[in-house]
């Protein structure tokens, strides 16, 4: 029997897009170098390898996100653990999203969402590197 799928992954994405705030790419260009902000990458690690990070972000694909913002984790990365404010961003802007709303609901906080990600960044003239 074929599954029925109720809920679509644009659907999910337009949720998640709702519920976290959002930064321009503008805006954000200039909060690289910030002490009181951390640019996190949610793609995986071939595509930071393909087309470079911003500067000073960590990387963390969505994949094992929730293991680098845990303390209790053997995967955790201390970057998460600062008072400071989180910039998420992925290629396009959605798997950042979906990714901020589980850091949300983990507790990070205040996390927002690079809207376009990396396409709008480079539109903006961000540098990757």
């Amino acid at each position: 029997m074929a599954q029925t799928i109720t809920k679509s992954a644009k659907d999910i994405v337009k949720a998640a897009m709702s519920a976290v705030p959002a930064i321009s790419a503008e805006e954000a260009l200039a909060l690289v170098g910030s002490p009181d902000h951390v640019f996190v990458d949610l793609r995986d690690g071939s595509e930071q390898a393909k087309t470079g990070v911003i500067e000073g972000a960590v990387a963390s694909s969505r994949g094992m996100m929730e293991f680098h913002i845990d303390p209790e984790s053997p995967a955790h990365k201390p970057e998460f653990n600062q008072d400071k404010t989180y910039v998420f961003y992925c290629a396009s802007g959605g798997r950042s999203a979906m990714a901020a709303v589980v850091a949300m609901d983990m507790g990070l906080s205040p996390v927002v969402n690079l809207t376009g990600g990396v396409g709008a960044w480079k539109k903006a003239g961000g540098a990757l590197e």
